[in-house]
């Protein structure tokens, strides 16, 4: 499992109310990149191995933290529901209770676990919905907390804009899974879930995300969040004396200004060529969203470079973009 691979949840599914620990949410994480992989139902229904490798690979910890998180991964998931909305004939909303996984096991000396989602779920992790939002594993690698990787995934949902709308207190608190006889009073909600799960994508993520509070009179209702990538870290110039330049191998990343990376990442957008990379129930906006990332992502940057002279770019001689 490599590390540039993409979670896809379903809006509604990041939405839904369920409460699960950290290892839990990451176990389902990587069954959820295994599901997508295999691609047909029959497969993404039947069960999926994760190994104490690969959760210790993606989180960085030592083995034997990964053969404890993984068993108590098991035992926190099993029990777990998730509660969803959805609408009936008539039009009227339907709650609605169910499983995240129908099994969990754990292979005691084998360092790995094994799931089974729930079928309800199975369409919330397979693209069959049409609003959808994506990542990538990276980035909530270094997340410790739920709260945290929930902020982020409702987020990642407004990637395009940057911007949420508002998020009422009821609906926030039961996306994050905070239950309601935790952290009654506003203050302790904010310093003990919300200011925390900030700091931690602040510090850990690409993005940079604040909010603003929402009142009716002195009573907070909701908030909104806005959030912005990070300007691309400057790499580091290596002395002569450390590093020898090959001269053979092209310069791919260019340090893009945000106004060259808006410009480019929708013409890309817009290139026949590339319209099969898009996600599929993501609008043009939401990919070029998508291909700004990548083109800010000195890993990622190189892919788009045969592309690049067709939508107007052109290399100088002191390796800036230009704009036609």
């Amino acid at each position: 499992m490599s590390d540039n691979k993409m979670v896809s949840k379903s809006n509604m599914l990041i939405e839904s109310e369920y409460t699960v620990n950290l290892v839990a949410q990451r176990v389902v994480i990587l069954a959820i990149i295994e599901a997508r992989d295999q691609g047909s139902m029959s497969e993404v229904g039947g069960i999926h191995r994760i190994k104490a490798s690969d959760y210790e690979k993606h989180f960085e910890c030592d083995k034997t933290t990964a053969y404890r998180s993984l068993k108590s991964a098991c035992e926190s998931l099993y029990e777990s529901e998730y509660v969803w909305k959805s609408i009936d004939e008539h039009g009227r909303d339907k709650i609605n209770h169910s499983r995240l996984v129908q099994r969990a096991s754990y292979c005691e000396g084998g360092g790995y676990v094994e799931i089974m989602f729930g079928t309800d779920v199975i369409p919330h992790i397979t693209r069959l919905s049409e609003q959808y939002t994506e990542y990538e594993l990276k980035q909530i690698k270094d997340l410790n907390s739920t709260y945290a990787l929930r902020v982020f995934e409702i987020l990642m949902q407004w990637s395009s804009v940057g911007k949420t709308p508002m998020i009422t207190m009821e609906k926030l608190r039961s996306c994050l899974g905070v239950e309601d006889h935790q952290y009654k009073l506003m203050s302790d909600f904010k310093k003990r879930v919300l200011d925390h799960a900030v700091k931690e994508i602040n510090d850990h993520t690409n993005i940079t995300v604040s909010y603003d509070q929402q009142k009716d009179g002195r009573t907070i209702t909701g908030f909104i969040f806005k959030f912005k990538v990070k300007p691309k870290a400057k790499a580091l110039v290596a002395s002569k004396s450390e590093t020898k330049r090959d001269t053979d191998t092209p310069d791919l990343f260019h340090n893009m200004t945000d106004s060259q990376i808006a410009t480019f990442s929708y013409k890309l957008a817009n290139l026949p060529e590339l319209g099969s990379n898009a996600p599929i129930g993501k609008s043009t906006a939401e990919y070029a969203a998508i291909i700004a990332s990548e083109l800010a992502d000195e890993s990622e940057q190189g892919k788009y470079m045969p592309y690049l002279a067709k939508v107007g770019y052109r290399k100088t001689k002191q390796l800036s973009l230009v704009m036609d």
